[in-house]
């Protein structure tokens, strides 16, 4: 099970990203666990300057904009 964290203040492209996540997982039948962190130093300390940022199991993949469902799908394969 991949845990997913979505980084940002809760902005737009944030919210757009965490559901965009959520869905492509359901479609796929995945489980992961979904957590939104929306505290500035914690995101500042994965050294995401632009969000939406997206972790998975500890790793950055994604920073700034929303990223599209392939590149979604790439990271749940």
């Amino acid at each position: 099970m991949k845990n997913i964290k979505v980084l940002g203040t809760g902005c737009a492209n944030c919210k757009t990203t965490l559901k965009l996540i959520d869905e492509v997982a359901k479609a796929k039948g995945l489980e992961v666990v979904l957590e939104k962190v929306e505290d500035i130093a914690a995101i500042m300390g994965y050294g995401v300057m632009s969000t939406p940022g997206v972790v998975i199991d500890g790793k950055v993949v994604h920073a700034g904009g929303v990223p599209d469902r392939r590149k979604i799908e790439g990271w749940l394969e």
